[in-house]
């Protein structure tokens, strides 16, 4: 008869860590006062009001990095994640001491110097102890030990067969234990008791779709003499989501399955990224934009500007401006035929225009209007909008961000002509991967790319 596994207590559970953290962050802010103050003055014998000053900012220090989260569990988070909080919390320290000094009126009774300086070093200090811990942790773990132990319930979903052969759980301090295939009746959740009991682990992760939502609580309720963690993991199956995740709301949570990433400072970082970097763009293709406009006029009869009603943000209508690359023509029944190969519509100039993506550049006016974004998905004429909604799946998600002059499908080769169901799939999973991945750093890199391979492409005319 083999022996019954012992529960095992991980490091954490055993000591006050994040006491100890606290400690040695408060210990690092005195330390940086200390040597900023000697590299300011060339002594460590400081005033009062200096030491009290280092006290005040080493417990601001901590009470934000414990009402941030810092000192929370770290485990299963990824390093960016972990410096964005740290990040943050530490934004928040210098707000309140900076408000602290204006509010007290004693900003004058300090070196801004040293003052500077001791936040720069408590700052490094601090992070340095956060990344050695991180790569400490990550080496401890790859080696099998401080690992949480767990459980996995499920059957054949993507998810459980990922956590269970895929995933390395190592490196984020877990260690599947067990696994058991999931069932109903009395019998099973016996045995999923027993289960807990023989392999003695730390969480219960189940992995089962929303459709079994409802054992849920059955299985909690046989669980209720165990102190084991207990995760859901749904099994989403070919559920297209968007930017999903689990929000908070009147009190209750929102499992959040299709929604906009545009909320919040999200928003606000868009949108100043877009006056920035799109008003300066527009300064420096004034000259261009001009000599377009006489090439346009002396060319063909008919306005420089074409003006198109298009989709925007959350379906809502709006005009996007374009340089005129056709002859003045009257469509069909308002119906909207897309550009050719050798189109007898298209001008010489507007050849050229179209080729180069130079009748794109009024569009930077609709991106200071606030119409349109440096970055997203490109604008679909309405009736291509109608046709296409039915035969592709989440086709109308594309439109809950703002438009783009350019996007992800464009940089990957999805621009021009779609005269294939296959490229119009094609182009919006491109623009529903870019929203529901979408970062700063991920707009810059669109930007960057569109300069050297967006401009110019062969399915441009």
């Amino acid at each position: 008869m083999q022996p019954i596994p012992r529960y095992q207590p991980t490091f954490a559970e055993r000591y006050p860590v994040p006491l100890f953290l606290v400690m040695v962050d408060m210990a690092l802010v005195i330390g940086a006062g200390i040597t900023a103050y000697f590299l300011r003055f060339d002594s460590i014998s400081m005033p009062g009001r200096y030491s009290t000053a280092m006290l005040v900012a080493a417990i601001v220090t901590a009470l934000c990095f414990t009402l941030g989260g810092v000192y929370g569990s770290q485990r299963g988070k990824s390093f960016f994640k972990l410096v964005g909080t740290f990040l943050l919390a530490w934004l928040t320290a210098v707000g309140i001491l900076l408000s602290l000094s204006f509010f007290m009126k004693v900003s004058t009774n300090y070196s801004r110097l040293w003052f500077i300086t001791m936040l720069l070093i408590a700052a490094g200090g601090t992070l340095l102890l956060r990344v050695g811990m991180y790569l400490f942790l990550r080496r401890v773990r790859a080696a099998g030990r401080n690992l949480k132990t767990v459980l996995l319930v499920g059957g054949n979903g993507a998810t459980f067969f990922r956590l269970t052969r895929d995933t390395p759980l190592g490196e984020h301090g877990f260690k599947v234990q067990g696994a058991l295939p999931y069932d109903q009746g009395q019998a099973w959740l016996d045995r999923l008791v027993a289960e807990v009991n023989e392999q003695a682990v730390h969480e219960v992760w189940l992995c089962l779709p929303l459709s079994k939502g409802a054992a849920l609580p059955t299985i909690l309720y046989a669980l209720r003499h165990h102190t084991v963690s207990v995760r859901f993991f749904p099994e989403w199956g070919d559920m297209p989501l968007l930017n999903h995740r689990v929000s908070h709301i009147a009190g209750l949570y929102s499992l959040d399955l299709s929604c906009t990433p545009m909320d919040g400072p999200a928003r606000f970082i868009k949108r100043t990224e877009d006056i920035l970097i799109g008003g300066l763009i527009s300064l420096l293709i004034l000259p261009v934009c001009l000599g377009i406009a006489i090439a346009i006029k002396a060319t063909s009869p008919g306005p420089v500007v074409f003006k198109q009603y298009r989709t925007g943000i959350n379906g809502k209508k709006f005009k996007v401006y374009k340089f005129r690359s056709m002859v003045v023509h009257q469509e069909h029944n308002g119906d909207v035929t897309q550009a050719k190969k050798n189109d007898a519509r298209i001008t010489p100039i507007g050849a050229f225009l179209r080729r180069t993506s130079l009748d794109e550049l009024p569009q930077f006016f609709n991106v200071l209007q606030g119409r349109m974004s440096l970055v997203g998905p490109r604008p679909h004429a309405l009736a291509h909008n109608e046709y296409y909604k039915d035969l592709v799946e989440s086709y109308m998600q594309r439109h809950k961000v703002k438009p783009g002059i350019t996007g992800w499908a464009q940089v990957n080769g999805y621009r021009g002509e779609t005269d294939t169901l296959d490229k119009m799939q094609k182009r919006v999973e491109y623009d529903l991967w870019y929203i529901d991945n979408w970062s700063l750093w991920l707009d810059l890199k669109i930007i960057f790319l569109t300069v050297f391979k967006g401009f110019i492409n062969k399915n441009a005319y």
